[in-house]
């Protein structure tokens, strides 16, 4: 990862809490703990990729701050997962994510939501999130499946199976029950293009 493409999603992420500039960026830093863990989350992904000495001594400081800020806020998001640009993580608390999970871009997390592994059964592995998928408070996404692109998932839904692009899925264990996808749910995503 290079510099540009580090700032390119750290405005992705802003862009999707307010708006994007130097001064916006102080407050959401300041003001919204959410933003900020994940503020540092990508500035350890870029500092782990850069190799040279200093970047490593750098590296071990964020991921201090980085790791004592998930205690603090209840949000357990290792280093190693794949996130794309514009993660919105709307309310802290209790959020689980697996590393090895993948996240696509423009994805709305919820308070005590878990997306966790199964290791054994015909759907052992981790979640695959699609781009702009919604994941209500309490939710769960378990196992090796793929939720699709525009998908929204219901408060405390405990998804087992694969959620079709623009489904619905609520309940235990969860079902789809409409075709209307995330709509609504997800905004503020006309940040600039970022070069992955």
């Amino acid at each position: 990862m290079n510099f540009h493409t580090f700032i390119g999603l750290v405005k992705s992420d802003l862009c999707r809490c307010t708006d994007i500039s130097l001064r916006f960026f102080f407050i959401a830093f300041l003001c919204n703990p959410a933003f900020r863990l994940i503020f540092f989350f990508r500035l350890c992904k870029y500092l782990k990729a850069q190799g040279w000495v200093g970047s490593y001594l750098l590296y071990s400081a964020v991921r201090l701050i980085f790791k004592l800020g998930q205690v603090r806020f209840g949000i357990s998001l290792p280093i190693e997962t794949e996130v794309g640009p514009g993660f919105y993580i709307g309310h802290y608390g209790g959020i689980v994510i697996n590393g090895r999970a993948i996240i696509g871009k423009n994805c709305n997390l919820s308070q005590g939501v878990t997306i966790g592994q199964t290791n054994r059964g015909s759907r052992e592995g981790v979640p695959r999130i699609g781009n702009g998928v919604y994941v209500g408070p309490g939710a769960k996404i378990i196992g090796g499946i793929s939720i699709g692109n525009a998908a929204a998932i219901g408060a405390n839904a405990v998804v087992t199976r694969d959620i079709p692009e623009n489904g619905v899925a609520v309940g235990i264990p969860a079902r789809v029950i409409s075709t209307e996808g995330s709509k609504g749910y997800i905004d503020r995503t006309d940040y600039p293009p970022i070069d992955l």
